[in-house]
């Protein structure tokens, strides 16, 4: 078991006075079977007008906040701390399915009314050329992710980028660098080539050996029938287990923002974030 005390602080910082629009702030660690919450709290400065818990298209738990007066600033803190048990992200068994190696995976016709946002991808032949080679020297399904994400981690390298966009698949895969998003989306770009539906994740990764350098971080997720979405990180090279908590999940990164609204008025604005985790 793993009790960690999660605190995130996020500020945003106008030039000039504005009025704020509704926030939804997802910020609220989703369900999974192997943690527990046992303290929450949320702050918000200033006060806010009203403040509801809501669910999105995709399930995904969020606040929405809403506020009447002008400000030159936005704070949001949020302090958790959650149990987490062991848990074994090998414990699941396929469905039969696919014969392997395939040049293309096919979901049910079922399957794929849901899947289809989040088997939208791009034509990018170097990346579904990278896809084949690693596909064809591994011997099932499961073999084959494990040598893609750790082939990737080895490969390319993880970067810390202030900025908060991410990068186009391309741009990734040649430089061979990558913040943990870049390397998500890369990787999800990567998978949907071949026919794999993915989404992309953010939340909180907990590395009890590292002192200090947590921040918000980026996996995927990879659905498989019978095992359901099943969590990688590309930037660490591992299935996700028991030191993940994920705030959202999305077929577009940009729907995992933590922190998404917007602001009337004609001043600029800067963004500070910090996490801090630490096991207790």
């Amino acid at each position: 078991m793993v009790r960690l005390e999660i605190q995130h602080f996020t500020k945003y910082t106008y030039s000039e006075p504005v009025s704020l629009g509704p926030q939804n702030l997802f910020l609220i660690p989703q369900q999974r079977s192997y943690f527990n919450i046992e303290r929450s709290r949320l702050l918000i400065n200033p006060q806010f007008e009203g403040l509801n818990e809501r669910l999105d298209l995709e399930g995904n738990s969020y606040y929405q906040t809403w506020f009447i007066r002008h400000t030159e600033f936005l704070e949001i803190e949020t302090d958790f701390i959650i149990q987490s048990e062991k848990y074994n992200p090998y414990g699941f068994i396929l469905s039969e399915g696919n014969s392997f190696p395939f040049r293309f995976y096919e979901y049910s016709e079922d399957q794929k009314l849901y899947l289809r946002p989040f088997l939208k991808t791009e034509d990018y032949p170097e990346l579904k050329e990278f896809a084949f080679s690693v596909l064809f020297q591994s011997k099932d399904l499961i073999g084959f992710l494990v040598r893609l994400i750790s082939q990737i981690h080895s490969e390319w390298r993880h970067t810390i980028r202030e900025d908060h966009g991410i990068w186009p698949s391309s741009q990734t895969f040649v430089s061979k660098q990558g913040s943990c998003r870049d390397l998500s989306w890369m990787l999800m770009e990567i998978l949907r080539s071949i026919g794999l539906a993915t989404r992309f994740v953010s939340g909180y990764a907990f590395n009890p050996e590292l002192e200090e350098g947590h921040e918000l971080h980026a996996w995927v997720e990879i659905y498989l029938p019978g095992g359901g979405w099943i969590g990688v990180d590309p930037s660490l090279g591992l299935f996700t287990d028991h030191h993940y908590i994920p705030l959202a999940s999305s077929f577009d990164p940009k729907n995992t923002f933590p922190v998404q609204g917007t602001y009337g008025g004609a001043g600029n604005s800067t963004l500070h974030a910090e996490v801090w985790i630490k096991e207790i």
